[in-house]
């Protein structure tokens, strides 16, 4: 087995994950979330055993209740509609998600169009429009250039959804200049750290694979790239399994070496068990390649942050100042 490095949690989905978990705590259950806190079944999963309950809109929070906002962020209307019903909201959008609402909300004060490269009803996706809707154009790809209408071609720039191929975004990229040759980039790369990296390990083990297993939710859109990313690399064939359950003993005919990556939503627990069972079918020998290091973590949430040090009991051993 070629066993990629990094893979699994990125900083983004370990701090909304622990936010939920920090919430029931300092909350107790119910804790809302509005729409998968991330996308992977088996999270869900384990936060609803814990007390989360998991919504598709605002509307369906009882008033007065504590809602999670989703790592992929919500659209401003989420957040008036959040204080229309005088819910208690901590947003867990990821930060390097934070950071493309604020280039959309910039473009829009600058009068420009803004060109979003990204999957059409990915919440990500949604949410950044939200920032500047009369402004935003979505770009599926290369092929739908064309398709694109602006009022002004001196004044268009471009962002993109964080969790997207970094090889087919270029390529949209190149595309829109061509069409666009005033295009304005933004002031950094949108597609996030642990997305490229987790690209680049797959991309270092798949010519050497047979098979190449991405661990993975099927609605996760970085464990679905990774797939593509794996055959595009040189991977005979490749899988997006949920869990172990999924695997095809079928698949492993003719197979001398299999790959192994995880989605950046995928707790590492999942990866340990399709790892056994792969050694179970005689793939005992594993080979970590490590394509980069990742040592960034985030902060929580600033009002989960608040609450927790409202709720923390006051020193009372403290020494006497002098």
């Amino acid at each position: 087995m070629l066993l990629a490095s990094p893979r699994g949690y990125c900083a983004g989905v370990d701090r909304a994950v622990q936010t939920v978990e920090l919430a029931l705590e300092t909350y107790g259950a119910p804790v809302y979330v509005r729409k998968q806190i991330v996308h992977n079944s088996h999270v869900v999963r384990r936060l609803e055993s814990l007390g989360a309950v998991f919504v598709d809109e605002t509307d369906e929070v009882p008033e007065g209740s504590v809602v999670v906002f989703s790592a992929h962020g919500v659209a401003p209307s989420v957040h008036d509609e959040a204080a229309r019903l005088q819910l208690r909201t901590i947003d867990a959008t990821c930060p390097l998600v934070t950071k493309v609402h604020a280039e959309a909300r910039r473009f829009d004060r600058e009068d420009f169009d803004i060109l979003l490269i990204g999957h059409e009803g990915h919440e990500e996706v949604v949410g950044t429009t939200g920032e500047a809707p009369d402004r935003v154009h979505l770009v599926e790809g290369p092929d739908s250039v064309g398709d694109v209408e602006v009022r002004d071609p001196a004044r268009v720039a471009w962002l993109s959804q964080t969790t997207l191929s970094v090889d087919e975004t270029l390529e949209t990229v190149a595309a829109l200049r061509r069409r666009f040759p005033l295009l304005v980039d933004p002031p950094s790369d949108d597609i996030c750290y642990a997305t490229q990296n987790r690209q680049s390990a797959v991309k270092q083990i798949a010519a050497e694979s047979d098979l190449v297993l991405v661990v993975g939710s099927g609605n996760s859109s970085n464990s679905v790239r990774l797939v593509e990313v794996a055959l595009d690399a040189g991977a005979r064939t490749s899988y997006l399994v949920d869990d172990v359950s999924h695997i095809d003993d079928a698949w492993l005919d003719g197979v001398a070496t299999v790959g192994v990556t995880s989605g950046a939503s995928v707790p590492e627990t999942l990866v340990a068990e399709v790892l056994s069972w792969l050694a179970a079918h005689g793939y005992g020998e594993v080979t970590e390649v490590l394509a980069a290091e990742e040592r960034l973590t985030f902060a929580l949430p600033p009002e989960l942050r608040r609450a927790q040090r409202a709720s923390s009991p006051a020193e009372t051993n403290a020494p006497a100042a002098t």
